[in-house]
């Protein structure tokens, strides 16, 4: 059985994203900030690659927790993530 965390650590978050050769993305809304993703493999053309900085000034800014998995249920390395409110 898989399981799912929810943090609001930047290293954790950081670390996770990069040791699944994640990079830190915004898909921009118009304003400032924009909603956030972690971009993996090909660059999607709608993200804007942004750096670890600005993503963590957006996430802490608008109170969210990274809700991720670090494994799927047969064992491998899972890439599952979203961003969910702060409780």
């Amino acid at each position: 059985m898989s399981s799912s965390e929810t943090t609001t650590d930047h290293r954790k978050i950081r670390k996770w994203a990069e040791d699944r050769k994640g990079r830190p993305a915004a898909i921009r809304t118009g304003g400032k900030g924009g909603v956030l993703r972690i971009d993996f493999g090909e660059k999607e053309e709608e993200f804007d690659e942004i750096g670890w900085d600005e993503f963590f000034r957006i996430f802490d800014k608008n109170k969210l927790a990274f809700l991720y998995q670090d494994e799927t249920k047969d064992g491998k390395t899972s890439r599952f993530n979203k961003f969910v409110e702060r409780d």
